[in-house]
């Protein structure tokens, strides 16, 4: 498995974002070729530079978006106008519909900020072309890079204050900080504005979690580069692809995950299905429970929950919050574990996800999703036997 890693020492912008990204790509032609597909922003009225340069003696990509005085004069778009652009795009449609969910959470960020609705929304800086290629430009790479699991350092916010179309107001400001709601930030650094909106909403839908460096082999890394100097600390993004598992494991992956676990004697039965089912739609990657005595003989229960050792703190959370336990316990554990995908398969009965393992490339077993067998049964009236029986037969 690869993760993309977002070392935010220095900050994150939308610009720092495509540029640390495009030294993972192979070509820089899969980004000017993807924004041609917006067909709504005429490419007269734009040039993409992408150009070797570097903060602080340290090279990267510096990414900017040069604009003629036409379009800087017709960017107050709303939030409807900027949909609009992108649904009449060839973009793929992942492309379009992590583009747009992006816009509709900037848009709420913005009606909060201005106490309205996003319908009265019309952006200002984020609604001109240069930012709407940094977005939709992001999800582009992203697509080229096979849509990695992406994990992220806390992120450096800046200081001092910054001049933005409401006036001059402190760092981050307003739409910035609303974005990073819940995020892990800091403040280092010389005064600058070090994240900008586009850079917080990136983070937002992208990060799966925020953790130190997570263990595996680093097999590419990129520098992308800020508008700005700044003598203490080089304004850069950097970003490292890390593969998981290794290659001398007999064609087994390698990874680390935590168990987060809790005894617990004061709580009925019928209490814990729905911690389970709140621990499972955070994405555990299992959850079970465990028959115990506790101190005094008394019977109890130990809750486990497995899951990424960067969503110990959610899970945790999660725990504390719809249990009685006063505290958890989380231990980390080296896995080895076969390669898998799902996809969707048509059968005579219905499309069904199907699991199917593999090792050294070579297909173990493919099994079908429980949930799918259980709805082909009750749809056809007959058992999960049957059904399940006649579906290994046509995958």
């Amino acid at each position: 498995m690869k993760t993309l890693y977002l070392d935010c020492f220095a900050g994150i912008a939308g610009d720092m974002f495509i540029g640390a990204l495009l030294n993972l790509v192979p070509s820089h032609a899969v980004l000017t070729e993807g924004i041609r597909k917006v067909k709504a922003l005429d490419s007269e009225e734009y040039e993409l530079i992408t150009e070797q340069a570097n903060r602080n003696g340290i090279a990267g990509i510096n990414f900017d978006v040069k604009l003629n005085h036409h379009e800087h004069h017709h960017h107050h778009r709303h939030l409807s106008d900027i949909e609009a652009m992108i649904f009449s795009s060839d973009l793929s449609e992942r492309v379009k519909r992590e583009s747009i969910r992006a816009f509709s959470i900037l848009a709420e960020a913005e009606a909060h900020v201005h106490g309205t609705t996003t319908d009265k929304i019309h952006f200002h800086e984020v609604g001109a072309g240069d930012s709407i290629i940094d977005i939709v430009g992001a999800f582009i790479l992203m697509e080229a890079l096979n849509w990695p699991r992406v994990l992220c350092s806390p992120v450096n916010v800046g200081s001092g204050t910054v001049e933005c179309a409401h006036g001059i107001l402190p760092v981050p400001a307003p739409a910035t900080e609303y974005l990073l709601h819940g995020l892990p930030v800091f403040s280092s650094g010389s005064p600058m504005e070090r994240t900008t909106p586009t850079g917080a909403l990136l983070v937002k839908i992208l990060a799966d979690g925020f953790c130190s460096l997570p263990a595996g082999r680093i097999i590419a890394s990129g520098y992308g580069l800020g508008n700005h100097e700044s003598e203490d600390m080089p304004n850069v993004l950097r970003a490292l692809m890390i593969e998981s598992g290794n290659d001398n494991l007999n064609g087994l992956v390698h990874e680390k995950i935590a168990q987060i676990e809790c005894n617990i004697d004061d709580m009925t039965p019928q209490d814990y299905e729905p911690v389970i089912e709140k621990l499972f739609a955070g994405n555990a990657l299992d959850v079970w429970t465990e028959n115990i005595n506790m101190k005094k003989s008394r019977p109890g229960i130990k809750l486990c929950c497995l899951s990424r050792p960067e969503d110990t703190i959610k899970f945790s959370r999660i725990i504390l919050e719809h249990t009685t336990s006063q505290g958890v316990r989380v231990k980390e554990y080296d896995r080895f574990r076969l390669n898998w995908n799902i996809e969707s398969v048509s059968t005579s009965l219905g499309d069904v996800h199907v699991k199917t393992t593999t090792l050294n490339g070579e297909t173990l077993r493919r099994i079908p999703e429980y949930e799918d067998v259980k709805a082909i049964a009750e749809r056809h009236s007959i058992s999960m036997w049957e059904a399940r029986r006649m579906i290994l037969r046509e995958i």
